[in-house]
């Protein structure tokens, strides 16, 4: 089986590490575009185009089983289009705000995602569903996905800059949701920054058992080489080999694919 796994940068490694876990057999395909990196402030309707574009063309070159939309805020708009395209499971990630709400003891959770996820009517329709009997304090933050690939490529998180992107949080939540990919990468920092007892949630585990239901009596295929793909060749990338490397993964090839402009 081979898993392709999607995102605007690297925060879909963290989602990755969770199914490979899981599924240490398949075939795995990591497709990032960086030419349009950070998502939080694209148009939504470049978004889709981009997004449908890069992954029918994975699909089609990598024979791949299913696709997982591992970016919070490309998923609030991609999925129905994107599923209306292909015919095999597309899975996508939405913020834990169930889980939080449910174990809340003081009924105030955070929800920390990129600006687009914070103010998407999706997430206020998770709210009123599964969090009305909670307050819930929103930060969108588009530095936060920078400081998690600069620490990547090896760049240490600005602790001081940390904790006043996190000062709303601090001394009022006892749950917070990480509501992008990309911030499990840097949930030591988060929770060194909190200090206090405040329990830290993301979907990792959530997406993983969602993908090993619908892979559930699939056919076993010979293992291949776990690949990378981005849109745009730059020393970024470049600085990413290393961690790659650790992660199984091989370094990133650019795909020859012409897009809407970012």
């Amino acid at each position: 089986m081979n898993i392709l796994i999607f995102d605007s940068g690297m925060g879909g490694l963290s989602v990755y590490q969770e199914i490979k876990r899981r599924l240490p057999q398949a075939t795995y395909t990591y497709v990032f575009d960086n030419g349009a990196f950070p998502y939080g402030e694209l148009p939504p309707s470049t978004l889709v185009d981009r997004v449908v574009a890069i992954i029918k063309d994975r699909v089609a070159a990598r024979d791949i089983d299913l696709v997982v939309i591992a970016c919070n805020t490309a998923s609030t708009v991609v999925l129905p289009p994107l599923r209306e395209q292909l015919s095999i499971p597309v899975v996508g990630v939405v913020p834990a705000i169930k889980p939080a709400a449910s174990a809340s003891k003081v009924g105030v959770i955070g929800l920390l995602a990129t600006p687009a996820t914070v103010s998407r009517p999706y997430t206020d329709e998770l709210i009123s569903r599964f969090a009305e009997h909670c307050k819930v304090l929103r930060v969108g933050s588009t530095r936060l996905v920078e400081i998690a690939e600069d620490k990547l490529r090896g760049i240490p998180a600005p602790l001081g800059e940390l904790a006043q992107i996190l000062s709303p949080f601090k001394g009022a939540v006892d749950q917070l949701i990480l509501g992008c990919t990309h911030f499990p990468l840097l949930r030591e920092e988060i929770c060194a920054v909190l200090e206090e007892a405040v329990s830290v949630i993301d979907s990792g585990a959530a997406i993983a058992n969602r993908v090993v239901s619908l892979l559930e009596g699939s056919t076993l295929k010979e293992q291949g080489a776990h690949q990378v793909y981005c849109t745009l060749a730059d020393k970024n990338c470049l600085a990413l080999h290393s961690y790659l490397e650790q992660q199984a993964l091989s370094a990133p090839q650019v795909i020859s694919l012409t897009l809407p402009d970012a």
